[in-house]
C-alpha cells in the first residue's frame, strides 16, 4: 500500500487532488469568448473541476440553446476520460467501444479538453456553438492563452 506524507499526517487511503480555481475557470471562459468572437461564432463555454462538476459557464446571447448542454457534456467527457473529445469520434467506431456512444453525456465531438497543469488534470473545458473545428480551435486558443498544456 502506498502511503503519502502530508503535513505530518500519513494518508493511506486517499490521494491529494488539485482543482482549477474559480478565477482560472473564469479566465478560460473569457479567453474562449474572445477566440470565438475572433472566429465569428457565438459560443457556450463550460469549465468543470477534475470530477466533471461545473465550475464556470457562459452562453453567448446568440449561441444556440443546445450549445449550452453540449458544452457541459464536452467538458464532462474530457474530465472523465482525461482526453480531448475529438479523439472519441474515431474511437467510437471500434466495436469494443461503440456501446459508449449511447451514454447520454459522452460527447465525441471536437471542443472538449482536459485542463492540465504540471501533468495533472485539474479540470476540463467544453466549447460549443461553432463547427467542431471552430470549437476545438477556440478551446485550444484559450488553453494556450492561460499557458495550460494541450494534450496530443
Amino acid at each position: 500500500m502506498k502511503r503519502i506524507l502530508m503535513q505530518n499526517v500519513i494518508r493511506a487511503h486517499s490521494v491529494p487532488a488539485h482543482s482549477i480555481t474559480r478565477s482560472s475557470a473564469a479566465e478560460l471562459v473569457a479567453a474562449v469568448r474572445a477566440a470565438a468572437e475572433n472566429t465569428g461564432f457565438a459560443a457556450a463555454v463550460a469549465v468543470t473541476d477534475a470530477g466533471g462538476h461545473l465550475k464556470a459557464f457562459e452562453r453567448a446571447d446568440d449561441a444556440p440553446f443546445l450549445a449550452a448542454e453540449v458544452a457541459v457534456d464536452k467538458a464532462w467527457t474530457a474530465a472523465s476520460y482525461r482526453s480531448a473529445t475529438h479523439v472519441w469520434n474515431s474511437s467510437l467506431a471500434a466495436p469494443e467501444v461503440a456501446p459508449l456512444a449511447h451514454h447520454p453525456r459522452l460527447m465525441g465531438v471536437g471542443g472538449g479538453y482536459p485542463v492540465i497543469e504540471l501533468g495533472e488534470v485539474i479540470g476540463a473545458l467544453g466549447v460549443s456553438g461553432g463547427s467542431a473545428e471552430q470549437d476545438q480551435q477556440a478551446a485550444e486558443a484559450a488553453l494556450r492563452a492561460l499557458r495550460f498544456e494541450i494534450p496530443a
